[in-house]
Order: structure tokens, then sequence, then C-alpha cells
């Protein structure tokens, strides 16, 4: 495996069955609440079982040309819910990435042009969710896992 930064980025993640969802945005748009909601929606059997990979900052690294999210040690297992502080829970250490969600992405609209559903990540095309400000993003998560 090799890393373009052995630096951590401002992210989330969470593998949902073997696929890595990355979740990029500004503070405060809601990264770690989306990750919260796979979790419950995996949990729930709307999607395959789901675990947090990071919250808050992940490393991205290229193996086998696939892109790879990975937690960062000292934050293993944390994630914030808003209302009750930091909360502890089951965790992957990695996942391949599948998916990257852009919230407050000021490029969504309702009806996207096919070359803004994709971003270029360490070199890598990766399927993209651009979600605009002020809208919920899980259900654009959940279409995209359940549907063709």
């Amino acid at each position: 495996m090799t890393a373009d930064d052995n630096a951590s980025i401002h992210a989330s993640a969470v593998l949902v069955g073997d696929q890595g969802i990355l979740i990029r945005g500004p503070s405060g748009s809601g990264k770690s609440r989306l990750a919260f909601d796979l979790i419950l929606a995996g949990r729930a059997g709307q999607v395959p079982a789901t675990a947090l990979i990071g919250d808050d900052r992940v490393r991205l690294a290229v193996s086998d040309g696939r892109l790879v999210v990975q937690g960062v040690p000292e934050l293993a297992g944390l994630i914030e819910v808003r209302g009750l502080g930091i909360r502890t829970i089951g965790f992957a250490a990695e996942g391949r990435v599948a998916l990257v969600v852009d919230l407050d992405a000021t490029d969504a609209e309702r009806l996207p042009p096919p070359e803004t559903l994709k971003t270029r990540v360490s070199g890598l095309e990766i399927p993209r969710i651009p979600v605009g400000p002020g809208y919920a993003a899980l259900p654009l998560v959940l279409a995209f896992i359940t549907t063709v």
C-alpha cells in the first residue's frame, strides 16, 4: 500500500458490507451524522451491516489500483454524536472506497450531469454524490446503495 500523503484528512468513513464510503465536507456539515445514520440503517437491515472506519480524520492510500480508507489509531471506534458528545462504537480498520459523498457541495443539482457524479481521488475515479447545503444525504446514499 502506498500513501500519497501520510497525513490524515478531515473526513469520516464507514464500511457498508464490503464497500467503503468516504464522507467529506466542511466542519459542521453532518459527516458524523451521516456516518451514524448509515450504521443505524445497517442495524435496521436497510443496507448491509455497516461499521465505522473513522470519524473526523481518516487516511487514504492506493493499494492494487484501489483507493483504501483507514481510520487513525487515536480515534479508533470513536464517533461524535451531536448532543451526546464522543461515543464508542464498533469499527473496521479499513475499506475500499466505492463512493465519495460531498456534503454542502456547491455543484449539487436536482438532475446532475454525469460528470458531477464522479471525482478523482489519489488519481483514481470514484463515484460521487454531491449533496447540497440543507439537503438530507442519507436518502441519496441509500438510493445509491440499493438501486442500479
